[in-house]
């Protein structure tokens, strides 16, 4: 990934990340660390997308566990926990 000190956009303005964005995702470095990630629009789009279409087949495979009758079902959060800490 392409980074940048934040002070060269700050002397540079927004076109400092314009000449790394048509080659990828930008790290803005601040402080010695990547503090912020600069993308296009398309790239930001697909990740929304992405994400939207993983929780869907996340809920999918639940709903499938859900008639195949692969589910436990528990009174209380407490007994949620309590099986939760057991698995461990």
């Amino acid at each position: 990934m392409n980074s940048i000190p934040a002070q060269e956009i700050k002397r540079r303005g927004i076109m400092a990340v314009d000449d790394f964005l048509d080659k990828g995702d930008v790290h803005v470095i601040r402080n010695n660390k990547p503090e912020y990630v600069v993308l296009t629009e398309e790239r930001y789009q697909a990740l929304v997308a992405e994400a939207h279409e993983s929780y869907l087949a996340r809920v999918r495979t639940s709903l499938v566990d859900v008639k195949a009758g692969r589910v436990e079902k528990f009174a209380t959060a407490d007994d949620l926990l309590r099986a939760l800490d057991a698995e461990e």
